[in-house]
């Protein structure tokens, strides 16, 4: 079940000149009205219309709903492109983005049916998120300790060790340490009307 996203306080951001415009115009090439997007992606019209306007900023989980509504990529979002599709992308061209308090590294083309992310979640950040859409979710830490919760179950996951998962069980990441994880992230870019994101506290749960 889809539940409309919590709106927290405006959050600067110098990605926001870039994020802004390209939500509006790729909402537009898709054919799809404010309120459209918004109920398919599990957000408010309003806080669509802010993301869109540069008043709020986007976190990650909000960028990868939108992006599968729009049958796109996180980086087309963000406004990043690699040329040709290149089947190599070199640790130089991989310029970090900040979303919801993620640092995250695009490690992939763009125009693929995946997309790869290098990801650095801080302790504290996101830990009530719990997303819900179709498709395939792979992870694998490479610093630090992840909290993953998987529907009722929680797992810990250090260095070296990896999840794959059906992104339709409701799950949730989290930092466990207060130095924060370093993640590899691998979904799928299926597109769907149902696709949605649940956002808030796990009922009878603190983050």
């Amino acid at each position: 079940m889809s539940h409309p996203a919590s709106e927290p306080g405006p959050e600067p951001a110098d990605d926001l000149g870039v994020v802004a415009p390209q939500l509006r115009a790729l909402r537009r090439r898709a054919s799809l009205t404010l309120e459209a997007a918004a109920r398919a992606a599990g957000l408010s019209p309003a806080h669509l219309s802010r993301l869109e306007t540069g008043q709020r900023q986007p976190s990650l989980p909000m960028l990868l709903a939108l992006a599968r509504v729009y049958g796109t990529t996180v980086s087309e979002l963000l406004g990043e492109r690699v040329a040709d599709r290149d089947a190599v992308v070199r640790a130089a061209d991989m310029e970090p983005t900040h979303a919801g308090g993620w640092t995250y590294w695009q490690s992939g083309a763009s125009g693929r049916g995946m997309q790869a992310l290098r990801v650095q979640v801080p302790y504290g950040s996101q830990g009530d998120i719990v997303r819900v859409h179709p498709g395939e979710e792979w992870l694998h830490v490479l610093r630090g300790r992840l909290r993953l919760r998987l529907g009722d179950t929680t797992h810990l996951l250090g260095a070296g060790d990896s999840a794959h998962f059906d992104s339709l069980t409701p799950h949730r990441i989290a930092a466990q340490d207060p130095d924060g994880v370093d993640l590899l992230f691998v979904h799928t870019l299926l597109q769907s009307p149902t696709a949605a994101l649940c956002l808030g506290p796990t009922p009878g749960e603190t983050p």
